[in-house]
């Protein structure tokens, strides 16, 4: 009893050193980029020599993948809590995804990167690091295909639409809004593109304006 107390404290230190020293690669490559980061500067924030590092990781690109791994099972956490209801109505819904997903990538651009470019020469992440992406991609294709869509080129299309205005947003208006904004109207155009019904909320906006009096030009 008294060992098995032992082993899950010595469990939790070495678990608890490995997000310490996630927490310090996150915090260097927000500073001088992912491929920017060395052993030696997070061993530096961590406290230890470079060489200790190697009792926890085999290497930099085991640190990366613990990263990328970190990386898409938050997302794939935010999916689950944001995306557990969906909109009644197609459009509505891809809307809602679009969001989420969008918001998510442009909050952290090191994040983002990691996920979604090869922003690190020679790194390719583990197929366990990887799952949490392929379960989040399979998800994303039923649902599209729970709502009439079931071309894959049809999805395709959006995940590069979606992941494009989050590349500008990133690289013209870094903790702006500007591409942000353009987000509904985007999505609104792939809609219409593949055939998506105009949400009622839209179309009762649409023939409000219609019916609006125009003002005579001054």
């Amino acid at each position: 009893m008294l060992g098995e107390a032992n082993r899950d404290r010595v469990s939790e230190r070495r678990e608890a050193t490995r997000r310490e020293i996630l927490d310090a690669a996150w915090a260097l490559a927000r500073e001088v980029g992912l491929a920017g980061i060395t052993l030696r500067d997070i061993a530096r924030r961590v406290g230890m020599q470079a060489p200790s590092l190697y009792t926890h990781f085999a290497s930099k690109n085991a640190i990366y993948d613990a990263m990328f791994a970190q990386a898409w099972s938050t997302y794939e956490q935010v999916a689950e809590r944001d995306l557990a209801e969906l909109a009644n109505e197609a459009r509505a819904a891809v809307q809602q995804v679009s969001r989420t997903f969008f918001d998510f990538a442009v909050a952290d651009l090191a994040r983002y990167q990691l996920m979604n470019q090869r922003t690190v020469p020679g790194f390719e992440p583990s197929a366990e690091s990887y799952a949490p992406a392929v379960r989040i991609l399979e998800r994303g294709v039923a649902v599209f295909g729970q709502l009439g869509l079931e071309d894959r080129a049809d999805f395709d299309i959006w995940l590069a639409l979606i992941g494009g205005l989050a590349d500008q947003q990133h690289a013209n208006d870094p903790g702006g809004d500007r591409f942000s904004r353009l987000l509904v109207r985007a999505v609104d155009m792939w809609a219409d593109a593949v055939g998506l019904p105009p949400s009622a909320s839209a179309a009762r906006e649409s023939r409000t304006a219609r019916r609006a009096p125009r003002r005579a030009p001054r």
